[in-house]
């Protein structure tokens, strides 16, 4: 149309010795022309502005690289264009933060859980050296130096049970077995730990087999009766039951313990949360155990839940599939 307007206004002064289709022709390449004109006139207006945008992203880019995630793109909504990549960074510098949140948390932890049993062996290692020492408060130092080497290498045990967990090269062999067993078995094992607190045990199981990896969930059993028996007060008793879902087992144990508080119930399965950290410290614990029982309970497809109230007890439910199989 442009065309046309301006070869008229041109035929109007020189009348030219074409036919219709020439002129129509010429026409079309005038048009051609005028629209790749335009094209370019845009490109060059717009480009500096573009050129902007991708030096801000490169920037951010190089920010990132250099450890600084509080990287955040903002206006480029109108540049359609940039918007997915804009979008991926920040949600690329987002998920980074966090995660150099939690390792600075996770060393933060590990430093302070080392440091405590460190100091009381350095202290008592130190004091037996004093002469004229009881031959009683030297065996109570001893004890308390053997108690926090277990300690620590209970710690590192977990911790290397966790990155195992978390690996994604781990490798499990699944085989089926009765879950009812399992769990008598635990509690035997155990049985020095609770008779030695006078807590009644009481079981309720049904006959349940399932398929799964039976190492790590007897690790689930015993961390989570380990943590029952810890603070379940002298005489009471423990509650183990077992019965059959639609498509899970499902286990439940309950204890008649000094119960959780509502704000710590939600994060008692996070690494190193310990709900009341001097009652947890005193009884060698490291905040790890729970973190151990949810994840072995997620690689099973499974999930975990937690019931308590304070001086009501505390109830651990789990379900754990009956046929589970490598990376189902």
């Amino acid at each position: 149309m442009a065309a046309s307007l301006a070869t008229s206004a041109i035929y109007r002064y020189w009348k030219p010795p074409f036919s219709d289709y020439v002129i129509d022709l010429l026409n079309a390449i005038l048009g051609v022309i005028l629209f790749i004109l335009i094209v370019l006139l845009i490109s060059f207006l717009f480009r500096p502005h573009q050129m902007r945008m991708l030096n801000s992203i490169i920037a951010a880019i190089r920010r990132i690289a250099k450890g600084d995630f509080s990287v955040r793109l903002e206006g480029f909504d109108k540049l359609r264009e940039f918007e997915s990549i804009v979008h991926s960074i920040n949600e690329m510098a987002s998920e980074l933060g966090r995660m150099e949140t939690m390792r600075q948390d996770f060393i933060s932890n590990v430093s302070h859980e080392i440091q405590s049993p460190l100091t009381s062996i350095q202290g008592f290692a130190r004091a037996l050296r004093k002469p004229g020492l009881p031959p009683e408060k030297r065996d109570h130092y001893l004890e308390i130096i053997e108690a926090e080497s277990r300690r620590l290498s209970q710690m590192s045990d977990n911790l290397l049970k966790l990155s195992s967990l978390e690996a994604e090269r781990a490798t499990f062999q699944a085989n089926r077995f009765r879950l009812d067993r399992q769990l008598k078995t635990v509690v035997l094992a155990c049985e020095p730990q609770w008779l030695d607190k006078d807590i009644q045990i009481n079981l309720d199981l049904e006959p349940v087999e399932v398929e799964a990896v039976e190492d790590l969930l007897a690790q689930v059993w015993l961390n989570l009766l380990h943590n029952s028996i810890k603070f379940t007060p002298h005489g009471g008793e423990i509650t183990l039951t077992l019965s059959r879902g639609e498509k899970h087992a499902e286990v439940g144990i309950a204890d008649s313990g000094i119960g959780i508080d509502k704000q710590d119930l939600v994060h008692i399965f996070e690494r190193f949360y310990k709900a009341d950290k001097s009652r947890t410290r005193s009884a060698g614990g490291s905040g790890l155990g729970l973190s151990i029982v949810k994840k072995i309970v997620e690689i099973h497809q499974g999930n975990v839940s937690v019931a308590s109230e304070p001086g009501q007890g505390t109830k651990f439910n789990i379900a754990v599939p009956y046929d589970w199989k490598l990376n189902s």
